[in-house]
């Protein structure tokens, strides 16, 4: 059975084009905008992937749109909530709302195997916060970017404001960009640190290549690979001396896989190791 089997939705398109390996398509028509159906679906793919141990080890997240990965939120969805009485549990209702929107987007941050955004035509608002949780991202030639939260009359809410100072090596830029909702090109993005790569060849282009790099991630040991994936996320958050902690008591326990001799062994032998999976299917 293959790996992407009854994933497929509405919205979303699944595949598994090489072996371990995901690709996830947006395809709302016209501009991929994000409804919550759409923003809610999204997160639960992320986590069903993980749920049922299906033997994932890269993932790829594009669109299928020829011109955008995504214009954003859909503007139907801004200002919309449910009533309430008086305005205290307004506020807990938009609150509850908030954090469902922000677990669901952050969703490729809990996937035990690294995610891969490969990005074309227009990146809007949300996509910057979708594209932020994501392990790489790449970009084709032409892309263009925006935090463009504060000319809608709001503070960017979903990722992009906590995820962006991590990653940005050039917070003067960042908050020039978050401040003004400009325009900004991929070339501008990778000076930003928030793109890994900007690609020739358009939409096409830049998928190829994320998925050629998933096919890559996915010929290694999975247990290094998402060990790996951990311990960068917990020393983004914490200090040297508490991530060498965590990173020894991690490994006490990783340092037994069979993915180790295995490893070897197949260098020994000069052939392509293969690795049992993370954990035990519930399909």
């Amino acid at each position: 059975m293959s790996l992407a089997a009854s994933l497929s939705s509405k919205w979303i398109n699944v595949s598994e084009p090489h072996p371990h390996v995901l690709h996830v398509e947006l395809h709302r028509t016209p501009v991929n905008a994000f409804s919550s159906e759409l923003w809610a679906d999204y997160g639960a793919l992320m986590d069903r992937i993980t749920h049922e141990g299906r033997d994932v080890r890269a993932l790829v997240l594009s669109s299928a749109l020829p011109k955008v990965f995504t214009a954003g939120i859909d503007i139907a969805d801004l200002g919309a909530g449910p009533p309430a009485a008086d305005n205290a549990r307004k506020s807990l209702a938009t609150h509850t709302h908030l954090k469902e929107f922000q677990h669901a987007i952050g969703s490729p941050e809990r996937c035990p195997f690294p995610v891969i955004a490969a990005v074309h035509g227009l990146v809007i608002g949300l996509g910057i916060d979708i594209i932020s949780a994501c392990d790489i991202r790449l970009a084709a030639e032409g892309t263009q970017f925006t935090i463009k939260e504060v000319d809608v009359g709001l503070a960017a809410d979903i990722g992009t404001l906590a995820y962006l100072p991590k990653i940005s090596g050039n917070e003067s830029l960042m908050r020039e960009l978050a401040y003004t909702a400009r325009m900004f090109s991929a070339e501008e993005a990778l000076r930003l640190g928030l793109l890994s790569n900007v690609v020739a060849g358009g939409r096409e282009g830049v998928v190829r290549a994320a998925l050629d790099l998933a096919a890559v991630i996915a010929q290694k040991s999975p247990v290094a690979v998402s060990g790996t994936k951990r311990i960068l996320t917990h020393s983004r958050d914490h200090s040297v001396a508490q991530n060498l902690e965590y990173t020894a008591a991690w490994n006490a326990g990783a340092l037994q896989t069979a993915d180790i001799p295995e490893s070897l062994r197949a260098a020994k032998a000069r052939s392509q190791p293969v690795f049992a999976p993370l954990r035990k299917s519930k399909l």
